[in-house]
């Protein structure tokens, strides 16, 4: 149908010179307004032509109008303008995709069309896009519709002949256990959807289609609550907190040398910057350091830089400086590595191990980076077989993403993914000793994350036993570490509701912790079988708690992070494999590569009733260092219990650098506080931690900054 907008016309159209010509930025006549009748509308401007054609997506002649140039358009999803010759009777599909500029002038021999509200077809929806309808179906339930949106999942049932959108909701209202249908408006096919979270559905936008959803009412206080989606520069494959006083209000976080491609030795990193409290986000090419930073371990230091190891140049080393928002090369690794997973260890000195990914496709043991001296020294004899996996790949699967925590007295414990735990001891030329027995079966890609250091506690969980073609595991583990080189103690727990291959895990203010993404089965850049419900794990009851759902599968290169104000940011997934640096993407699967991520507010920062709950409020905190054995001093409201958690970095499901120390000896005068710190540096590991006070309740403080010197 074809409606005219009565639209004001601007007195003069603005104009600038380009090429000796004059070029519109806004159409200087009314412009008509096409609704395809599928949630989008295409703007008709009259009399008007893109200067030097620009790439076209098709030609078709003998077309009778305007607008059915424009439905033309409508029917290819990378349409986004069209331009019709009204003398040829030639509609021209614009390519949205080409780098070729095309100015806009006035040209009587032709009309140019552009979509009203461009969003790709695929593109992820957290929320409807488009005014959604409501209807009240024959059976009395309420229904919500949104146009040119599609579930992508399973449908238990199809109905053909069905001619509306609402005759498509009343079958729906008298199906069992329908809550989501899905119109086809070419096909005039009603499509009842597979019941969730036991299937996983995706919206997406989708011009042929229309959803119809049963509102549900999660409630915040019980479930959380997700934002909408965040458009990102690039995919988010790995990322880190950037340390700042009185709280850090940025993340970093980088892909390959591609914004969603990588392959081969690059020598640059695509990288992004986040501000999570003004929203604005940026984007810079980092190549001063000749290192492609994708697939590295991370470890942030002592004094807040960010050490950044290995990956596409496998050998190379990119140090990050907050302080000056600069990159700097480092000292060459004594070994090229890939995969390999590190950690900061109680003497400041980083640890690292594994990397057969890249560089020689051997097992690679350890060797340790000393800050002070700026060199890697090799420790031969902290040796890597021990705690291989066996993958149907072979070695460059087996080495990768060790589940390691720096402890006491320079040791690092080895939880995982292999079925054995170890301890690894840094000084001299290394060693190694086995701890315990973990599970029968490999984890590779499984969460681990140290919730209590006090207690020595970690929880693991999901994994497969082989990289990629594996089907995930659901189990879930508590391992207990004491004293060095001792025996650990692991404990079977609860699963989890869905088994997770490549998820990612988060420990929050109050212990629980909060587990997203991850697929069924191991697949790499895929999203299939994903799961979009996160699950939150109370080490107290040792049960595990289904949530409200995300938007967009996080698998293989996904992401997430605890920020200080207890939100966690989820993203990523995807990326494209290119066997030349640089080249071209157009052959993959964009589907799956999500620019993008979602902000989670837990249960604990809102009432019963879905309110958001009164914070506890941290005041007069000094910003200068502390040391284990010390005390931190400030004022605070609603103080029922107070921790430290060390801010995060993270990629391939590997976060070694978070972890949380609960604090227990708190004296009180009046609203002064004196909180005693741990005595030891293998608990208290130095870096950058969030400062959290909570309430009764659990709500917490937005968390302060502290860091913790040797």
């Amino acid at each position: 149908m074809v409606r005219l907008a009565r639209l004001q016309v601007l007195a003069a159209a603005t104009l600038f010179i380009e090429s000796g010509f004059a070029a519109l930025t806004a159409c200087p006549s009314p412009e008509a307004i096409w609704d395809s009748g599928a949630g989008t509308t295409y703007a008709i401007c009259p009399n008007t032509d893109y200067k030097f054609g620009g790439r076209s997506l098709q030609m078709v002649r003998d077309v009778r109008t305007t607008t059915d140039c424009a439905k033309i358009c409508s029917q290819n999803a990378n349409c986004q303008k069209a331009v019709y010759d009204k003398k040829a009777k030639v509609c021209h599909v614009k390519d949205h995709n080409s780098k070729t500029r095309m100015p806009w002038e006035e040209n009587k021999d032709f009309d140019v069309i552009n979509r009203s509200n461009p969003v790709l077809k695929g593109t992820f929806l957290a929320r409807c896009p488009y005014p959604e309808a409501n209807y009240r179906a024959s059976a009395g339930s309420q229904y919500r519709s949104c146009r040119g949106a599609d579930y992508v999942g399973a449908s238990v049932k199809f109905f053909k002949q069905v001619t509306t959108v609402n005759a498509c909701a009343d079958i729906c209202s008298t199906t069992k256990g329908c809550n989501k249908a899905v119109f086809d408006h070419v096909n005039k096919v009603c499509h009842i959807k597979a019941a969730e979270p036991a299937t996983s559905l995706f919206w997406t936008t989708n011009e042929q289609f229309t959803t119809i959803t049963l509102p549900q009412n999660l409630n915040a206080g019980k479930m959380g609550k997700w934002s909408d989606i965040v458009r990102l520069p690039l995919i988010p494959v790995a990322a880190y907190v950037v340390p700042q006083y009185p709280h850090a209000d940025r993340v970093m976080f980088f892909s390959s040398w591609g914004v969603d491609a990588f392959g081969g030795a690059s020598g640059s990193t695509q990288f992004g910057d986040l501000n999570f409290v003004t929203g604005k986000i940026s984007a810079r090419e980092v190549v001063n350091t000749h290192h492609d930073m994708f697939c590295p371990a991370i470890s942030s230091l002592e004094d807040g830089r960010i050490l950044v190891q290995g990956g596409s140049d496998a050998e190379a080393v990119s140090i990050y400086d907050p302080k000056t928002n600069q990159f700097t090369r480092g000292a060459d690794m004594k070994v090229a590595r890939g995969y390999q997973t590190s950690t900061i260890l109680s003497n400041g000195k980083v640890f690292t191990i594994g990397g057969a990914y890249s560089g020689k496709r051997e097992g690679k043991n350890g060797e340790i980076y000393d800050p002070k001296t700026e060199q890697w020294t090799y420790l031969p004899n902290a040796n890597v077989k021990p705690i291989l996996t066996t993958d149907h790949e072979g070695i460059w699967r087996e080495d990768n993403h060790a589940w390691l925590f720096g402890w006491k007295d320079g040791s690092v414990f080895q939880a995982g993914p292999g079925v054995d735990q170890h301890w690894f001891g840094t000084k001299g030329t290394g060693s190694i000793v086995k701890a315990a027995t973990r599970d029968t079966d490999d984890a590779m890609c499984g969460i681990f994350v140290m919730y209590d250091a006090v207690k020595g506690s970690i929880l693991s969980a999901g994994g497969a036993p082989d990289y990629t073609r594996s089907d995930a595991t659901a189990r879930a583990h508590i391992t207990t570490i004491g004293e060095p080189y001792k025996p650990s103690v692991v404990e079977r727990v609860p699963d989890m509701a869905f088994p997770r291959a490549f998820s990612n895990a988060v420990v929050l203010p109050d212990g629980t912790v909060l587990v997203t993404g991850g697929q069924r089965r191991a697949l790499v850049f895929t999203n299939t079988q994903g799961t979009l419900v996160p699950e939150l794990f109370n080490p107290k009851t040792k049960t595990w708690t289904q949530l409200a759902p995300y938007a967009v599968p996080r698998n293989y290169h996904s992401i997430s992070i605890l920020l200080p104000d207890s939100r966690v940011f989820i993203g990523g997934g995807g990326l494209c494999y290119v066997n030349t640096v640089r080249g071209a993407t157009n052959r993959c699967d964009k589907s799956v590569d999500h620019l993008n991520g979602e902000y989670f507010e837990p249960p604990f920062l809102f009432n019963a009733d879905g309110s958001y709950a009164t914070r506890p409020v941290i005041s007069g905190l000094a910003t200068k260092p502390v040391k284990a054995g010390g005390s931190l001093k400030f004022r605070a409201t609603n103080l029922a219990s107070v921790s430290l958690i060390r801010m995060g970095s993270v990629t391939h499901s590997v976060n070694s650098d978070q972890r949380r120390v609960p604090l227990s000896d708190v004296k009180r005068s009046g609203e002064d506080y004196t909180v005693g710190l741990p005595k030891d540096n293998g608990i208290l590991l130095p870096g950058f931690y969030y400062l959290f006070v909570m309430s009764a309740k659990g709500t917490p403080s937005m968390g302060m900054t502290v860091q913790v010197v040797l």
